[in-house]
């Protein structure tokens, strides 16, 4: 088997990185309020919007799969975070300890098939299955638009 290795570049100046993906650029930044030019969503919100867009990519392929009738989806997802962690308080989980995906399908399917896409979504999506192994409280609700 093959592996696929994911490459980026980054370049650092204060709070602001901007990162490169084979030529697509990604700005990472924090509010002024935390020293950052706020050029960019943060790095717990960029997981997150990268989370979107990896159950969104996987989804496609699944209903590609299944033959289901993927119109779109609209995510709504919110991560829980104690920021003591970050800040060095010892014993606190520096990483989100839960985050709730909402996510809306618009299809023709059933309510049935919407939790069979969603079920084999989450077992594929690798930002999904990480943040499982990292013991991150997964709490998806998928419903139809």
């Amino acid at each position: 088997m093959s592996k696929m290795i994911e490459k980026i570049t980054a370049v650092s100046k204060g709070m602001n990185t901007v990162g490169d993906s084979k030529g697509h650029k990604v700005v990472i930044d924090e509010p002024a309020q935390m020293g950052g030019t706020d050029e960019g969503a943060n790095p717990l919100a960029s997981l997150l919007i990268s989370l979107s867009g990896c159950e969104n990519a996987i989804a496609n392929f699944v209903a590609k799969e299944m033959e289901f009738d993927l119109q779109g989806i609209e995510f709504d997802i919110r991560g829980e975070i104690d920021p003591r962690g970050m800040m060095g308080e010892k014993g606190v989980r520096p990483y989100f300890h839960k985050i709730m995906v909402n996510a809306v399908v618009e299809t023709s399917e059933s309510e049935e098939r919407i939790q069979e896409l969603q079920h084999i979504v989450d077992s594929r999506c690798p930002i999904y299955t990480t943040l499982l192994a990292a013991d991150v409280e997964m709490v998806p609700n998928w419903t139809k638009a």
